[in-house]
């Protein structure tokens, strides 16, 4: 799954690897889009007051935050058999379930095997003229989409981490457009709406595409 966490050591030396790699691949295989530098992009981004907790995290019947699925080892003993967290053991639960709220930094539509929605993205500045994005998976949602922003171009793939053997796959973008707010990226945040189709080699009659909008702050590595 994909996370805000302080980034360092290996991973961040892997992160690295990973833009690169990606600026490479995607230059090779995708149409890269042109970008529409605009001074005030319009449109509804009101989706940026909205949050989510954790995945995983959720509201049980006793109006406790609880967790479900991949969680904590420490807190197995923590609740009684209908799922309610004991009085004295709250203090304790919270210190090993991460019950923050993040806010939601994209809002999009989306076909794509495995997607089922997404809405968080990472954005990063691998170096001076490039910068990498890219969205959150989730339970439902095993595909990514990957944006590497070099100069004026913009270059999307899709990123499909299969459950099913055999499954994973890479989709190229054919065609697309996605417009930038130029005063927001020079203080550190992309906002940009974006429309990009993909290459579908298994069905060519089914179009894969993915649309939306994107504010994010801009993140050094």
């Amino acid at each position: 799954m994909k996370g805000t966490a302080i980034i360092k050591g290996p991973l961040l030396v892997l992160l690295c690897s990973v833009c690169l790699n990606q600026k490479s691949i995607s230059q090779k295989f995708s149409n890269p889009a042109k970008i529409v530098w605009v001074t005030n992009l319009k449109g509804d981004f009101s989706f940026t007051k909205r949050w989510s907790y954790p995945e995983g995290v959720y509201k049980n019947e006793y109006g406790q935050l609880s967790c479900d699925g991949l969680c904590p080892t420490e807190i197995e003993n923590m609740s009684d058999s209908t799922g309610r967290i004991y009085e004295d053991s709250l203090k304790a639960f919270y210190q090993f379930v991460d019950t923050t709220h993040i806010p939601h930094s994209i809002e999009c539509e989306a076909w794509c095997y495995e997607w089922a929605g997404t809405n968080f993205i990472d954005v990063y500045r691998s170096s001076n003229d490039t910068v990498f994005a890219s969205t959150w998976t989730n339970v439902g949602t095993h595909c990514s989409l990957e944006l590497t922003i070099i100069g004026d171009t913009c270059i999307a793939i899709i990123d499909l981490k299969s459950i099913v053997e055999g499954g994973s796959a890479k989709y190229y973008c054919s065609n697309g457009t996605i417009a930038i707010d130029q005063e927001l990226w020079k203080q550190g945040i992309l906002k940009a709406s974006f429309n990009f189709d993909f290459d579908h080699p298994e069905n060519p009659r089914k179009p894969i595409f993915w649309k939306g909008k994107i504010f994010s702050k801009i993140n050094a590595l």
